[in-house]
């Protein structure tokens, strides 16, 4: 038996049909000819219309992309480009780029770096043009090495965990390229392991809520990039090296946003600091 299926209001397909009709009737074809004319007339208006707000809406947009980038400094317009260019083959590693990912840049930027309008219009554009791109990541890696010190590149690596873990599941495929993208900038396999050991800890929490002083500490232990039990000495060591890498002043140079990135790390930094300064007491 065929499944039941809604049916359809129906259309009015026939009524300037009729319209024509009771205009010819009424007035003779000179009345019809103008009636159509009317029609025509408001149509390529219409059209128009849609043309000329749909340019001047363009115009806004690149007019407003184009001031905020005269704003902002070359270091943080190539940073801001390199890591959209990073991004977007991270994305193309299965062969295509889904709406979702897309989705997830434009979330990352606009919620974690609380991007404005003109801004998110300038990355919409960086993002059609990486993904139109066919520059190869391990060139955009060195460019990237080549051109900005060790911090900028640790920033870097931060916001790419940070938007793989924005996703509802991470593949082991997805971890290994951050991984390899650590090693292709010369970051020490220490500072990697800190930061992938943090975002992997805020998931497994997500997944089992309900904190424990022992949970706590564990994540304290991942912020500093040390493994559980690590005596007071070592992590006093952590956090000093910590602190010099993640100095907001280090990645002044690169924007607001990104200086925003590594006051929120120290912020993390001193949160786990003072819990185990306290736990000693």
């Amino acid at each position: 038996m065929p499944p039941y299926q809604r049916h359809n209001q129906p259309g009015c397909g026939g009524c300037l049909l009729i319209l024509m009709l009771i205009v010819l009737l009424t007035g003779g074809a000179p009345a019809l000819l103008n009636f159509v004319g009317a029609l025509v007339f408001s149509g390529m208006a219409g059209v128009l219309i849609f043309i000329a707000i749909f340019w001047g809406f363009t115009y806004w947009i690149q007019k407003k992309v184009s001031t905020y980038e005269a704003s902002q400094s070359e270091s943080h317009n190539r940073f801001v480009w390199l890591l959209i260019q990073v991004l977007i083959n991270i994305a193309k590693i299965d062969g295509q780029i889904t709406k979702e990912e897309i989705s997830t840049i434009h979330r990352f930027f606009q919620y974690n770096l609380r991007y404005s309008q003109a801004q998110m219009f300038w990355v919409k554009d960086l993002i059609k043009e990486a993904a139109a791109a066919t520059q190869p990541l391990e060139s955009l890696l060195q460019e990237f090495r080549d051109t900005f010190a060790y911090e900028p590149r640790l920033i870097l690596l931060e916001l790419v965990y940070q938007i793989l873990y924005t996703k509802s599941a991470v593949s082991e495929a997805e971890l290994v390229v951050a991984r390899n993208i650590a090693a292709y900038l010369q970051i020490s396999a220490i500072d990697q392991r800190t930061i992938e050991a943090k975002y992997m800890y805020h998931r497994q929490q997500q997944q089992r809520p309900g904190a424990t002083p022992r949970d706590s500490a564990a994540q304290y232990y991942a912020v500093l990039g040390l493994e559980p039990g690590a005596p007071m000495e070592a992590i006093k060591k952590a956090y000093r090296a910590l602190s010099m890498k993640y100095h907001p002043d280090k990645v002044v140079h690169l924007g607001e946003e990104f200086r925003r990135v590594a006051e929120e790390k120290m912020k993390e930094i001193n949160v786990a600091y003072e819990y185990f300064k306290k736990r000693e007491q």
